[in-house]
């Protein structure tokens, strides 16, 4: 058997959940691999555990690839884990908010994980609020790095009155609501917010270009069990309880079934051109690179025909992604 390390950087969460289950599922162990998942927190500490060595695999924002990856140089997206950016700006229920109401967050203190926080300053600024001030952004108090479900903390933080508001994933959102300490104002993925927020970012899974050159079979065995296990969760969303009662909390084992349910429509690992351009200008736009990247620079493109059995690229997309696997080669 091959070992294989994966990190994530939210374990107790749905955001990277059809990669946990690509283990928790058997699909790696199917396919000869012997893999660990590692919670490694945050984002930009997992990124540097993969350009070091230290893992093999990330499953995380695409966005913070470019951390430990300056220019996509060293690294690559596999596939994506699902489509579009997946977090949730929730508030103190008790300031009655609208859904959509961005402005709601002036003068508030709003945690967000380092490098998740970007998508929200982004989108703050595109909706015309300063990001740095009008509201302040920042970790979680008393938090610190390591082992930590940043959703769950965050949640737990606004009920013991510590934030006012939080920017996280949807088993936060979640876990707030239900506990009637927080409120919904904006789920980005479906279509609240600044359009070209959808956009900006999204989960995928990232190897190094070592990593393509020299285990290219591990990289794609990879793949493979992830869109199986997207499809098994499609499939049936009850699968996500199992794991969760091996790898969660009661209450949060609970709930993934049903978070689950609700993102299944989005696991699709297809990384298109277009979404590369529009993480590209997300990217620029923060300052996470100077210039957009070409398309076989982001995206493992020998990693597309393991998307999905028989997909024609150039048919599904025009040439875009084919030209760019030609020049990379060239």
């Amino acid at each position: 058997m091959t070992r294989l390390r994966l990190a994530v950087p939210d374990l107790v969460s749905n955001s990277y959940f059809p990669a946990i289950a690509a283990v928790e599922l058997g699909y790696l162990a199917e396919a000869g691999i012997e893999a660990d998942v590692e919670l490694i927190f945050p984002v930009s500490s997992a990124m540097d555990a993969l350009q070091q060595g230290e893992v093999d695999l990330v499953a995380a924002a695409a966005h913070a690839t470019l951390t430990a990856f300056p220019s996509w140089q060293g690294a690559k997206l596999l596939a994506a884990v699902s489509r579009h950016m997946y977090w949730f700006l929730v508030v103190r229920a008790d300031l009655g908010a609208a859904r959509g109401d961005v402005d709601v967050v002036k003068g508030l203190r709003i945690g967000a994980a380092p490098g998740v926080d970007l998508g929200l300053r982004q989108l703050l600024a595109e909706a015309g609020i300063d990001p740095d001030r009008d509201v302040d952004i920042a970790p979680v108090p008393g938090l610190r790095a390591g082992g930590v479900s940043f959703g769950v903390a965050a949640a737990a933080a606004l009920r013991e009155g510590r934030l006012d508001g939080f920017w996280a994933n949807g088993m936060g959102a979640e876990v707030a609501v239900r506990q009637r300490v927080g409120s919904v104002v904006l789920d980005v993925r479906r279509g609240d917010g600044p359009a070209p927020a959808r956009n900006y970012t999204f989960p995928a899974l990232v190897a190094t270009d070592a990593t393509l050159r020299h285990r290219p079979d591990v990289a794609s065995r990879a793949v493979r069990a992830l869109v199986h296990a997207q499809e098994a969760l499609r499939d049936d969303p009850g699968l996500a309880t199992h794991i969760g009662h091996r790898l969660f909390p009661v209450r949060e084992s609970e709930l993934i079934a049903e978070l689950i349910a609700r993102d299944a429509p989005y696991y699709d690992p297809a990384i298109s051109p277009d979404t590369v351009t529009a993480l590209n200008a997300f990217a620029c736009a923060v300052g996470l690179q100077t210039g957009p990247g070409a398309y076989a620079d982001v995206v493992a493109i020998e990693m597309q025909r393991f998307w999905s059995p028989g997909t024609d690229v150039q048919g599904r997309w025009g040439s875009t992604a084919v030209d760019g696997a030609k020049d990379a080669k060239a």
